[in-house]
């Protein structure tokens, strides 16, 4: 009895040691940004938003519009300081109808300087500037500066079916606890172009077909993460892609040991784990 009472103790204690930290550790702040043309992100930016504040000491704040075109009017443009006084920004936009220069370039301006970023789904078809299906050839473009931050040209997508997931680089940081898993419906993007500063992590098959879904980037010493995944409230709600995108922020905010070891304070709160 006395050794259950020690042992509950100490448990205790850890438990406080563990709150102790988590509270005096400055959460990381994250930009989301949602809108934009052919997906619920009306939904979607809250799901985002709820499941990596969960799984790590993160604060999302939200910048949406409600516009469903291709040419969403989300307030950053025209507006290269957007990212001022957050760790990362989340691209979660589908705009694809956003074509001018100078607005692109502000949009990557705080990349450029060195904000981490993550992109998700349909932020690999935003901000084309000429035919998306024609491989780039020279990377000291207008057309080719998007998918140089993203590290990988897209172009478009197979049908809405279920697309298996299989992690190709199981020693990676990110994908260490991971499992391979296969979604709902979801879409496979293409992959015309994979620049040499970009790292594979996962594939995806589909319907006899196979392209890179999950990789990282290095642009200009900027750290970037990205997954084609995340088309349907059903994918962008499971547990196994959260995990996947919430680990991927960490390891691009430099909150991840080369093991896949959260820095302690980063993980989810005790409250979060209950």
């Amino acid at each position: 009895m006395k050794m259950n009472i020690k042992i509950t103790a100490i448990a205790l204690t850890s438990l406080a040691l563990i709150q102790g930290v988590y509270a005096e550790t400055k959460p990381l702040k994250a930009l989301l940004l949602t809108g934009g043309c052919c997906h619920d992100y009306s939904a979607q930016k809250d799901i985002l938003k709820k499941g990596i504040e969960a799984r790590g000491n993160i604060i999302v704040d939200q910048i949406h519009t409600d516009n469903s075109t291709a040419k969403p009017d989300l307030p950053i443009y025209g507006m290269p300081e957007y990212a001022n006084g957050y760790d990362v920004v989340i691209h979660d936009e589908c705009a694809a109808g956003i074509s001018a220069d100078e607005v692109i370039k502000g949009v990557l301006a705080p990349h450029k300087a060195g904000t981490p970023g993550v992109n998700l789904h349909c932020a690999m078809h935003s901000y084309r500037i000429g035919d998306p299906s024609k491989e780039i050839t020279d990377v000291d473009t207008p057309f080719a500066q998007w998918f140089e931050y993203l590290g990988l040209q897209s172009s478009g997508h197979g049908p809405k079916l279920p697309v298996e997931i299989i992690y190709t680089d199981k020693k990676h940081p990110i994908t260490m606890p991971l499992e391979d898993w296969t979604t709902g419906k979801e879409e496979l993007y293409n992959n015309h172009k994979v620049f040499d500063t970009a790292h594979a992590l996962s594939t995806g098959k589909q319907n006899g077909k196979e392209a890179i879904v999950t990789w990282t980037n290095d642009y200009h010493g900027t750290k970037v993460f990205n997954t084609t995944i995340g088309h349907f409230n059903e994918t962008v709600a499971d547990a196994r892609y959260l995990d996947l995108v919430t680990r991927g922020l960490l390891w691009a905010c430099g909150k991840m040991d080369e093991k896949g070891n959260i820095t302690e304070g980063y993980g989810p709160s005790v409250e979060a784990t209950k």
